[in-house]
């Protein structure tokens, strides 16, 4: 059976995630995301009202014309988990396929709520859950399966898809990192992966997320930023001025530990901003281990009536969650530090980041003259309380020995960005140009 693998986006960047693999004459397209950062440098744009061939030129979306140069039929379009950079393009390309869109139940109702959203393309794709350990029969042949295994990220409901053909496996390795101890969900599925790479015909293909390739060592697990944020937060139990933390609005577990602590030393969590309501809404929803009774605001006139009751009641009886860890422009932090809101920051008063930058200079920049604007109004700041969603070197090396690829592809990585896994997956007996594939957007890869 012929197998080839289309690297259509995130070979050249973090973001727009889309890889397609022909199996034969069956296709399965794994993600379709949005680069952010290619938005967030214009200002007040809004994507819903705009033709995928201009977020496509504007490099905001993949650019999936290579498609027609695979002959064969989508069966499937599989997004790994609900981050943008891997759902956000749905709504604009998945009209495209005659295909359904499978994926976890968490993801699949993040992806409802963008079809949804969408205001120039009407996509009637079918929608297909499908948990974590299942397999589902793919085309028309009767030999490819898609089985979804549980990986633990910075987002619940992650999985990594496996296409399994009679030439082996393909295993999509995007994005995970290797928790044992998670504060939400099954830890990742480390006994599925070694069967994998050691039953049938083994990995033929394993497609891997670089973004902390150049870093040495191991990703710690969610339960060490718990613990962290715990302990900044309990070290705030006596301050009786304003108290305000950030994350990310899809990181569940964090946004839980922050609700948590909250209450322990004695204030109100609120949510606030609109992503925080879509994502903290949807797990409530399908029944994640989730508190049930916060106060979630997404509207910006109710955040300034809620914020106006915060300083009416006292600051120190709250604590506010919100959006705008990486210093977005439009995001309800951001307008704090710019005093444009009714919450009045003083001198003294904490913020704590419980993010890191993502490493691109959009949002480098962004988060520095957000933090220096808090600075301005007297904030004190408290970074850096986070863990990684990401493998760094230890966990690639881990994942080589138990796959055994024939093939890697690394992904999800700029040129530079790719260099530490080339190394270490040339230690591991790799070679560029033999069965180390290091691509771009746009390229084909034949397999078999």
């Amino acid at each position: 059976m012929e197998i080839e693998i289309a690297t259509i986006g995130g070979y050249e960047e973090v973001g727009r995630q889309m890889t397609a693999v022909r199996a034969g004459d069956d296709i399965v397209i794994f993600d379709m995301g949005l680069n952010l950062s290619k938005v967030l440098i214009h200002d007040n744009i809004r994507t819903e009202g705009m033709h995928s061939l201009d977020l496509i030129d504007m490099g905001a979306i993949p650019d999936d014309r290579i498609m027609s140069d695979l002959e064969g039929d989508v069966q499937a379009i599989v997004p790994t988990h609900g981050h943008l950079d891997h759902i956000g393009a749905i709504s604009k390309l998945a009209h495209r396929y005659d295909a359904p869109i499978i994926a976890s139940p968490f993801t699949l109702e993040l992806v409802k709520g963008e079809l949804e959203e969408e205001g120039k393309f009407d996509a009637d794709n079918e929608l297909i859950a499908m948990d974590p350990g299942e397999t589902t029969s793919i085309g028309d042949s009767g030999v490819l399966d898609l089985e979804f295994v549980n990986v633990t990220h910075s987002i619940v409901d992650a999985i990594n898809p496996v296409l399994h053909t009679p030439e082996g496996a393909v295993v999509y390795g995007l994005d995970k990192r290797m928790d044992h101890t998670p504060v939400i969900g099954d830890p990742i599925d480390m006994e599925r992966f070694r069967e994998i790479g050691r039953e049938g015909e083994g990995v033929l293909a394993y497609i891997e997320d670089c973004t902390n390739a150049n870093k040495k060592g191991r990703t710690p697990s969610e339960s060490v930023a718990r613990e962290h944020l715990r302990d900044v937060l309990y070290s705030m139990e006596d301050y009786d001025g304003g108290i305000v933390a950030t994350t990310f609005s899809s990181h569940i577990a964090r946004v839980k530990s922050l609700i948590e602590f909250a209450r322990d030393i004695g204030r109100q969590p609120i949510l606030l901003g609109r992503s925080m309501e879509t994502y903290s809404g949807t797990a409530k929803q399908i029944g994640i281990d989730f508190p049930s009774d916060v106060e979630m605001v997404g509207y910006r006139q109710s955040i300034e009536q809620t914020f106006e009751r915060i300083m009416n009641e006292g600051k120190e009886n709250f604590l506010p969650v919100v959006t705008g860890h990486q210093g977005e422009p439009r995001a309800t932090l951001t307008r704090m530090g710019r005093g444009e809101t009714p919450y009045e920051l003083e001198d003294g008063d904490k913020v704590v980041f419980s993010a890191r930058v993502i490493p691109e200079p959009t949002n480098e920049g962004q988060r520095y003259q957000a933090e220096k604007l808090l600075r301005m109004q007297g904030a004190r700041i408290y970074d850096d309380i986070h863990v990684s969603g990401h493998l760094c070197q230890e966990g690639h090396y881990e994942m080589l020995d138990e796959l055994q690829p024939e093939h890697v592809i690394p992904a999800h990585q700029n040129m530079s960005g790719f260099s530490g896994y080339v190394d270490l997956a040339s230690n591991q007996g790799y070679k560029l140009g033999r069965d180390l594939h290091v691509t771009s957007n746009g390229n084909i890869i034949d397999l078999v």
